[in-house]
């Protein structure tokens, strides 16, 4: 038993090693980062920094698209998740953590400054959920249901970014 990882995760009891050799829990799982016992929401919204340093390379275009890929492909990637898991929005599902963040930070120039603030103000509005986020999450089933809350949270996150910044 490890004080970092569950023997086993969801009612298909699927253990760690399972999780990382399927491709499509290793990206629901945040390539790893949901397996974590304790925070994997923010470990997963952790594990989105590099894939917006990454992005942020590029024009804003390829920032867009990979933006909205993450959501588009997230909504079958946590509905197959879910099912493979056997249950709807477990907690290391945090494919939506990433797309989430990537939609916090948005059209927003790099600074340190900003990147530690669209990450806290998004994992506030993750966590507090205030309607209609909490809304969302209890009433909106599948995969669709499991990214929109986090979208919703990320867009509350880049609307505060965008008066802030």
């Amino acid at each position: 038993m490890s004080i970092f990882l569950r023997d086993s995760y969801g009612n298909s009891r699927l253990t760690a090693l399972q999780i990382i050799k399927d491709p499509i829990l290793l990206l629901a799982f945040g390539f790893g980062s949901g397996l974590s016992r304790k925070m994997p929401g923010t470990l997963g919204t952790l594990a989105a920094v590099p894939i917006y340093l990454l992005l942020i390379q590029g024009p804003e275009w390829v920032y867009l698209a990979g933006t909205i890929t993450s959501i588009l492909a997230g909504i079958t990637i946590c509905d197959k998740a879910a099912q493979k898991l056997q249950v709807h929005d477990y907690g290391g599902i945090v494919w939506d953590e990433i797309a989430g963040f990537l939609i916090t930070m948005c059209w927003l120039p790099f600074s340190w400054q900003s990147l530690l603030a669209g990450f806290a103000l998004f994992r506030f509005f993750d966590i507090v959920k205030p309607w209609p986020i909490k809304w969302f999450d209890q009433h909106v089933e599948g995969g669709f249901g499991i990214m929109l809350d986090d979208v919703v949270a990320g867009l509350f996150a880049a609307a505060v970014m965008r008066l802030w910044f």
